[in-house]
Formats: structure tokens, C-alpha cells, sequence
């Protein structure tokens, strides 16, 4: 659905659209966040309206409404693809899709916009799913090239593509890549490029404003931000392609529930307050693991030393919640995690509770024993640093 009022018909109206646009993209952060995706206000009805649970809608004659049967259109998804679009586009007429979770929203893109003989440049460093999705490409007959995403070295692959697929900060090695530089690279070629939006969400970067033609997500992780909902989201500007993820949802049926998705809405709302703590706190704790010696690795795009600074800081708003580090051993890494008190030993990252897990445990991630991915939730900054520093000493040798 569009995120900008209806297009204009007469002077007076364009102008208050236009009004309405740069208001949109003038509003901070929290006001966007807190207002997102909202009706119009109506007398003695709710600012959010309930789910609604509906198989099939009343439809005499043509079906020419909006909604006729929910594997299509739900009205608890249109308010919440609206939300997502503000936040990926303020002020821009771009439409979103949300699906039943992030690979869900995935594979719509890829398979989409691939058939057999195109090529595509994936992250040889991306989500750990990402090796299967190669496999099920190359058996539909489409070429998967693969590249690191630091050092912008997809761009070496780039020559013939269809698409590109940019994963930054990537997960879980949070390395950054210039998503300008590979925009524009990949369109005077003639590729479509689409980010992975996960890690930073839309508070922290928006891909669409620096030239992307997808903007893809995981809900699950910070959008949210409760470790309760599973979601994914495409936005996109162009008709076209929105139209065909479309119709891929529509056949896989890879849809959002209607409970899911007024969760979804309502966890939106505190988007800001959770970030802005959650990012302080994972710049809290990557300072302090910086000055311990057993600790190796150490990735976190906020800090000034980091590889990634320099360009994340010139399209990121925010770093986002997520620190990675090496201990020495897989034993010592199990220690440590076994001994945090207010982090959780769990996957997936983003939400309000802290949590961290030794990630080689899964395989398919090129990673050492000892690496841990840490995701910082909205603790007390002190309580959290602490319990990290305590964990650290009570797992030493």
C-alpha cells in the first residue's frame, strides 16, 4: 500500500499532499514511530484497530474492493505495511509487503525476480540460511556468485547480474558495505539491487533513500523487538516490482497472520525508545569488552575504531543492537555465556532482553569456536556492562 496520501486530482490537493509529504519526512523518529500506519481518526473507534479475523469478506457482484479474501489483502496488514513504509521511506509513495517471516520476505524478492539463466551476487558472509537459498537457486538454473560484503567486494562479481544482494551490517560479522557505491555500480549494469535491512532496521538505515530498489527485513529481530512475532517485509518504490512480489506471496502463500500483525503494530510505537537504549547499550558494552585481553575480534560499527566506521557512519543513523567478539576456546565461550545473569543464551537478536549465544554451535556461519554474537536489550546501561565484565572474569581459566 502507498505511504503518501492519495495521488492529487487538483491543485489544492496536491499541495496538501505535498504539505503532508515533507511533514512526513520532518517528523523525528519517535513521532514517526508513534504515529505510524495510523487511520484516519473516526468518533468512538480505536487509534489502532483491532485484528481482524477474516477467511473471506462480504462480496456481492464484481470483486472490485480492496479486500475479498485474506490470502491477498488483510485490513490489519495494510495498517501495518504503511507503518513499515514511513519509517523505510518518510514522506515517499513506496509500497510494502509483509510476509509470514524474514525468509519468507526473502525468497519473494529472489524468486521473483530470477529465472533460470540470470545471475545473482549474494554476501559469501550473510545469514546463515543464505547457502541453502544458493542451493535452491542453482537448481532452478540461475547463477549465485558470491562475494565478502566488506571491502565492497560484490562489486568484482557484479558484471552480468541481475540482481545484487547487499547484507549490511552483515550477520553475524557486522561488516559494512557502501551501498551508494554498489547502488550505483549495479544500475549502470543493470542490475537490481536489494539490502538486507535486518541489523540496522529503518531507524538506523534506510535503504531505499540511498538508491536501493528493495528494502528487505526480518520483523523479527529489533522491528519488533519482543521475541514474540515472526515477520518479514519487502519495500520497494517501482509498481512493477512490488506487483510481482505480490504475486509470488500470493502463490506460496507465505502470509502474516492478522494477530501477528497488530502485535507487530503495536511493538512499532516503541521502536525509538528501544533502539536508542538497545544502541547505547551495545556501544557500552563493545567499549568495555575493547579493553580486556582475552577478547579478540571485536566488531561493532559505532565504535570509531572499527573497520566499518567510516562508511557506516555516512548512511547509518543508528549502529544498531548487535556486538560480535572471539573468546579464545569454545570452552571458555560456554563458560561465559553459561555465567551471564541478565543475558539470555539464545539466537535471533533485536529484542528488549539481552541475549548472546556461541554461534558456531549452528555450523554455516565462517566463524571461530569461541565467536559470540551479542545481542544488547534494554537493561540498565551499568547492570548490563557489569554482568558482561563479571561473566568474563568468573569464565577465566
Amino acid at each position: 500500500m502507498t505511504d503518501t496520501p492519495e495521488k492529487a486530482d487538483t491543485p489544492e490537493k496536491a499541495e496538501s499532499a505535498e504539505k503532508a509529504s515533507a511533514e512526513a519526512r520532518a517528523a523525528g523518529d519517535g513521532t514517526r514511530a508513534v504515529r505510524a500506519g495510523l487511520p484516519e481518526a473516526v468518533k468512538y473507534e480505536p487509534s489502532l484497530p483491532g485484528p481482524v479475523f477474516a477467511a473471506h469478506f462480504h462480496l456481492p457482484g464484481d470483486p472490485t474492493g480492496p479486500y475479498t479474501y485474506a490470502r491477498d489483502e488483510n485490513p490489519t496488514w495494510t495498517h501495518l505495511e504503511r507503518a513499515i513504509g514511513e519509517l523505510e521511506a518518510p514522506g515517499q509513495d513506496v509500497e510494502t509487503l509483509v510476509f509470514a517471516s524474514g525468509m519468507a520476505a526473502i525468497s519473494a524478492v529472489l524468486f521473483s525476480q530470477l529465472r533460470a539463466g540470470d545471475a545473482v551476487v549474494l554476501p559469501s558472509d550473510g545469514y546463515q540460511v543464505l547457502p541453502l537459498v544458493r542451493e535452491q537457486l542453482t537448481a532452478y538454473g540461475i547463477e549465485v556468485r558470491t562475494a565478502p560484503t566488506g571491502g565492497d567486494a560484490q562489486l568484482d562479481v557484479l558484471d552480468g547480474a541481475r540482481l545484487l544482494w547487499i547484507e549490511t551490517p552483515s550477520n553475524p560479522g557486522l561488516d559494512v558495505c557502501d551501498v551508494r557505491r554498489l547502488v550505483e555500480a549495479a544500475h549502470a549494469r543493470g542490475a537490481l539491487v536489494a539490502v538486507d535491512n535486518t541489523l540496522a532496521t529503518p531507524l538506523g538505515q534506510r535503504p531505499l533513500e540511498l538508491g536501493a530498489d528493495f528494502a528487505v527485513a526480518s520483523g523479527t529481530k529489533q522491528l519488533t523487538g519482543h521475541g514474540d512475532i515472526l515477520l518479514g517485509y519487502v519495500a520497494c518504490r517501482d509498481a512493477e516490482l512490488a506487483a510481482s512480489v505480490r504475486r509470488w506471496r500470493k502463490i506460496v502463500g507465505a502470509i502474516l497472520g492478522p494477530m501477528e500483525a497488530w502485535l507487530a503494530h503495536r511493538a512499532i510505537a516503541t521502536l525509538q525508545l528501544r533502539a536508542d537504549r538497545q544502541n547505547a547499550n551495545a556501544l557500552a558494552v563493545a567499549e568495555a569488552l575493547r579493553d580486556r585481553e582475552e577478547v579478540t575480534g571485536l566488531r561493532y560499527p559505532g565504535l570509531p575504531d572499527d573497520p566499518s566506521h567510516k562508511i557506516a557512519s555516512q548512511q547509518m543513523r543508528r549502529f544498531g543492537c548487535v556486538v560480535s567478539f572471539t573468546l579464545p576456546t569454545r570452552a571458555r565461550a560456554d563458560r561465559f555465556l553459561e555465567a551471564l545473569r541478565l543475558v539470555d543464551d539464545a539466537t535471533s537478536f533485536g529484542g528488549v532482553r539481552s541475549t548472546a549465544e556461541r554461534r558456531g554451535r549452528w555450523g554455516g556461519d565462517a566463524v571461530p569456536e569461541g565467536f559470540i554474537r551479542f545481542s544488547a536489550g534494554a537493561e540498565d546501561t551499568d547492570d548490563l556492562v557489569a554482568d558482561v565484565l563479571r561473566a568474563l572474569d568468573e569464565s577465566a581459566d
